[in-house]
């Protein structure tokens, strides 16, 4: 992902999702100017903690302003969270100036689809709602929203990365403790426990391999450049 932005001296950039920094620090290696921004306050506290030097900023992915543009956006592994696509992308054009560059890598369509499909099924059974909590579009329809807001779009990959978990029998119910329990939000406190039970053994004849979980994960990535009027008709 950085040798994508390929950062150079004396630039704006912005690390949209900076988390606790690791990535916000490696591009400031490069001599940029970084500003990261988080919409976790423990997030953005770990981060100035972690390297004082830099600049943090607690902010909203549908909702950031600044007074002076950037040379580019980056953003990685974060806007899959965000369901406001549209918000964010018109942000992010809205801080680049004339030229500046967009480089992000998230989850795509398909990303988590055995967990997804698992989940509707225990779900539905007892009776409760499903939803998918998270924004996993195509590249056709990313690359569509971001030419509406004057990104023209460079490069763009979709691909598969199954990743292996932690090692454990229940690594599995770690993520969905931890990442996934938005799609357990319909269901009663009490009962995700014996949700989570019941989607991990539908996952273990698809995930669970030679003693470990995988998650199937799939990525966008996209590299684009500012160019305002080039937008399609909105």
């Amino acid at each position: 992902m950085l040798p994508l932005l390929a950062p150079v001296p004396g630039e704006r950039i912005l690390d949209l999702g900076c988390g606790p920094g690791q990535l916000t620090a490696k591009m400031a290696e490069a001599g940029a100017h970084v500003v990261g921004i988080d919409s976790s306050p423990e997030m953005i506290g770990q981060a100035r903690q972690n390297y004082p030097q830099l600049e943090f900023k607690l902010a909203d992915a549908t909702r950031f302003a600044f007074d002076e543009p950037f040379d580019a956006v980056f953003s990685n592994a974060v806007l899959h969270w965000v369901q406001d696509a549209e918000a964010v992308v018109r942000n992010i054009a809205s801080v680049l100036r004339p030229g500046g560059r967009f480089v992000a890598e998230f989850g795509g369509k398909r990303n988590v689809h055995a967990l997804l499909g698992a989940a509707q099924i225990v779900l539905e059974r007892n009776g409760l709602p499903f939803r998918n909590p998270w924004y996993f579009p195509s590249v056709g329809e990313y690359a569509s929203l971001l030419e509406r807001h004057d990104l023209e779009v460079n490069a763009a990959w979709h691909f598969d990365r199954l990743t292996a978990l932690d090692e454990g029998d229940d690594a599995m119910r770690d993520w969905i403790a931890t990442f996934g329990s938005g799609i357990l939000a319909s269901a009663p406190k009490p009962q995700r426990a014996s949700l989570t039970q019941d989607i991990e053994e539908i996952l273990r004849s698809e995930l669970f391999r030679e003693g470990r979980w995988y998650m199937d994960y799939v990525r966008i990535r996209v590299q684009a450049e500012f160019k305002p009027g080039s937008g399609l008709p909105r």
